[in-house]
């Protein structure tokens, strides 16, 4: 389990970018904060390529790249979408409703990726889309 920290400091981390992100884009197009804030996100992973000495040119033609190139265009989709709906609308229901990738990323690790589905795991991914529903009506 030596993911959990690093979960909970992702949990931390991301927990100030709505917020931060929606008062950014009070005056700043979200496309420009897009651009900003994922630029340091590229210095940052870049520097720790570097330091770990982790080589990049291979993995562009790996079999796998194609997940890696897929991911990318998701992730692009997303948070374009994502800074977009925070400059538009309330952190306290965008945030929910973004937030409902964790029930549906669930969905597909169980579906696709045969990950095992316990009574736990349903009764958590229930709740989390209550919870979503809950915070995001208004």
């Amino acid at each position: 389990m030596n993911y959990l920290p690093w979960a909970l400091l992702a949990l931390l981390a991301y927990t100030f970018v709505a917020p931060l992100m929606s008062l950014a884009t009070a005056e700043v197009p979200s496309d420009v904060a897009v651009i900003i804030s994922n630029s340091m996100l590229v210095v940052a992973a870049a520097a720790v390529v570097v330091v770990s000495h982790e080589p990049v040119l291979e993995y562009l033609t790996h079999p796998d790249a194609p997940y890696m190139y897929a991911a990318g265009i998701c992730l692009a989709v997303g948070i374009l979408a994502y800074y977009r709906a925070l400059a538009l609308g309330p952190v306290s229901v965008v945030v929910p409703i973004f937030g409902m990738f964790i029930v549906t990323s669930s969905l597909i690790g169980f579906a696709v990726l045969d990950e095992p589905l316990t009574a736990r795991k349903a009764a958590g991914i229930a709740f989390a889309a209550l919870a979503v529903y809950l915070t995001s009506v208004e």
